[in-house]
Formats: structure tokens, sequence, C-alpha cells
């Protein structure tokens, strides 16, 4: 048996006349920075998510830091994170001299609770040091997190919420798509993503015309009225022209096929796994992009025994993530215990994802099924 974890090779087969012409179309134009298809790709994405804005840029974690740079998040504020997601959501944070707050997760969506947030709010405020600014939500393994009780505690406390759906892009609650909630939202393009390109990208999605106006100037290097007018301090963050060349033929793909394929191979998953191990929880009236199909095992040895025995049958699996943030070394000045973190140190330590991906059939669902009941019931 050979599988791939996510098989990007199979996907450019599926579509590579559409994508070889499209890179080709740029090579011929010679626009390889902000050439035509940039802004096409951006008001295709702006009318997919359902937003006013869509703003390109070089990759996922810039799109973060732009955003919180147009919101003048620095020194004294605090930003809650999740504490159960990559390094990214907080680094930004702490990049931009910010204090990252970290929320544990809830244990079945593997997403920002709610409830801990609010108490992680009170605890900043208590304390008098920080002034709570901003909410980072992120819609891990492709699942938006429970936006609709994060708004209300936001509103509730004048914080600004930045969703981070570089893993969530094509997800929804009830019909609204993933990357349209909040103040701004931002995505990742990142080969690997649900959707992504053959290199590094980002977006910012927002329907503030003003923080639009800041982000397409702050990307640009503070740009004004011409690239000789730089009225601000800003980056140099582009999204290349041959990448949203990619993206356009992918985008097209993502909406008509993939997201629904997803679904399927997740559904053969589910019907398979259930009775042996706690698979993915996807709560009414919620939808999944599924950037990984992660499993709950009972124990960090059985976790790792699993991905073993998963590799030697030669079939990839991934652990996500094997450190919560609060334990990260680049944030051990923050002094920060366990007390209020232990799910998010449980999901470390029991978290496996398996092959996701939708170019897998149910034969494939089956042959990964079968190592993983065979392990578990042993």
């Amino acid at each position: 048996m050979k599988f791939q974890f996510r098989d990007l090779q199979a996907q450019y087969n599926a579509y590579k006349t559409e994508i070889d012409s499209a890179i080709q179309r740029v090579l011929s134009d010679g626009q390889f920075i902000e050439g035509k298809e940039v802004r096409e790709l951006e008001h295709q994405l702006a009318k997919f998510i359902g937003v006013k804005h869509c703003i390109t840029c070089a990759n996922g974690t810039e799109a973060m830091t732009i955003v919180l740079k147009a919101w003048n998040i620095g020194e004294g504020d605090a930003v809650f994170v999740p504490n159960f997601t990559f390094f990214s959501t907080a680094e930004v944070v702490a990049f931009c001299g910010a204090t990252p707050i970290f929320v544990d997760v809830c244990r079945d969506t593997f997403n920002m609770d709610s409830q801990k947030l609010e108490e992680a709010i009170l605890s900043v405020l208590s304390e008098g040091k920080l002034t709570p600014k901003v909410v980072i939500p992120v819609d891990l393994f492709g699942l938006p997190a429970d936006h609709q009780n994060i708004d209300k505690i936001a509103k509730k406390y004048n914080l600004l919420i930045l969703e981070d759906g570089a893993q969530g892009i094509g997800g929804s609650i009830n019909g609204k798509m993933a990357c349209s909630f909040g103040d701004a939202a931002t995505t990742s393009f990142f080969p690997a993503k649900p959707l992504g390109c053959y290199g590094d990208g980002g977006a910012i999605f927002t329907n503030n015309d003003e923080l639009a106006i800041i982000v397409h100037s702050l990307k640009v290097h503070g740009r004004g009225e011409d690239k000789y007018d730089n009225i601000r301090i800003g980056v140099n963050s582009r999204l290349d022209t041959i990448q949203a060349a990619i993206l356009q033929v992918k985008l097209k793909a993502f909406i008509i096929d993939e997201l629904e394929k997803v679904n399927q191979i997740a559904f053969y998953y589910h019907e398979k796994l259930n009775n042996y191990v706690e698979v993915p929880t996807i709560p009414k009236g919620y939808y999944s992009s599924y950037a990984q199909y992660t499993l709950k095992l009972k124990s960090l040895e059985k976790r790792d025994g699993l991905h073993n025995s998963l590799k030697n049958f030669g079939i990839p699996s991934m652990i996500y993530y094997k450190k919560p943030l609060h334990q990260q070394k680049a944030f051990s000045n923050l002094l920060v215990d366990d007390e209020n973190l232990s799910v998010s140190i449980e999901l470390s330590n029991c978290s496996l994802s398996l092959p996701m991906h939708p170019y897998m059939n149910e034969w494939d669902v089956e042959q990964i099924s079968k190592v993983v009941i065979d392990y578990l019931t042993k």
C-alpha cells in the first residue's frame, strides 16, 4: 500500500491542462508581480467568502501580522489565542510586541472554548497589567470556531476579532462561510492547506473599507498614492501572479468538487472507525473543509503506537500538535502554568491525523481503517 497524507500530485494530474495553461499565460504576459490574475483572484475569493474585500499577501502569517499592525496592536495589549494550534497564531502577537493570552480549547471540536475565553478576559482585567484588545479564534482542522459565542463575548468587552482561517477556508456555520466572521479574517495558501498554491501565499478578508485601505498600504511598504509615496511603515508582502493563476484553477475545483469529496471521505472514515476510536465531531449546522481528519486516542502510548503501526504499513499520519502553545520555549518568559489548560495538554498527547484529501476513495479509507482497527483491537 502507498498513500499520501495530502496528494498534491494527484490534484495536479487532475487539473494539469488548466494549471499549465494558467502558468503559461502569466509567463507570456510577463506580469509576475501584481498581474491581472491577482485582482481576479481577490474578486473571486471575496465573492466565495461573502465579504467586500479580499487582499492577498505573501503568506498566512504575514496576513495576521498586517491586520494586527493595522489595528496598532503592540506593547501592553493582550491578545487571546487558542492554546492548541500552530505556533504562528501566537507568534504574530508577540512579534507585534503584544502579549498572547492562551485560552484552552473544547475537547470535542479542538477549537477555542468560549467560556474559558471569558474567564481569561476577566483574569487579565482583574490583574490590571494588560489591556484586552483582540481575540484570534482559529478554525482548526477545517472546522469553524464557536464564532457566535465568541462574537458575543468580544462585543461585551469591546474586543476586535481576527479569525484565523488558515485551515478553515471552505467551512461554514449555517451557510455563513469561514473567513467571513469577526472584524477581519485571514487564510493561508500553503500547499497542504484545503486551498493551496505551489508556494507560499495568504489573504485577508474584511467588510471594513477603512481597514482594507490600510491593509493595502501596509502590504506594499506603506504605500500612499504611488510606489514612491510612503505614508506609513509597512512590509513587502505580495502574492506572486503565477500563484494567483494557479489558485484561480484550484479555487474552481475546490468549490465545484473538492469540498464535497473530502466530506464524503470523512463520512467513510466515520462509518468505519466510529465504533473503535473518537472521530471528529461536527456540531449541528457546521460544515468542515477537513484540513485534517483527526482522531483522539486514549493515551499518549496508544497514539504513538498507532502512529508507528501506520508507518509500518506505508501510511503517513501526523501529530498536531506535540506541544500546546504555552509549553513552547519561545513563550517560556510568560510563565504560564498548566492549571487552566488541561484540555490542550490532553489533545497534544492523544491526537493523530490520518490521510485526508479529495483524491482518496472508499478503498483507500477501508485499507487505512483496517490498520487502525487491527491495532486498536489486538
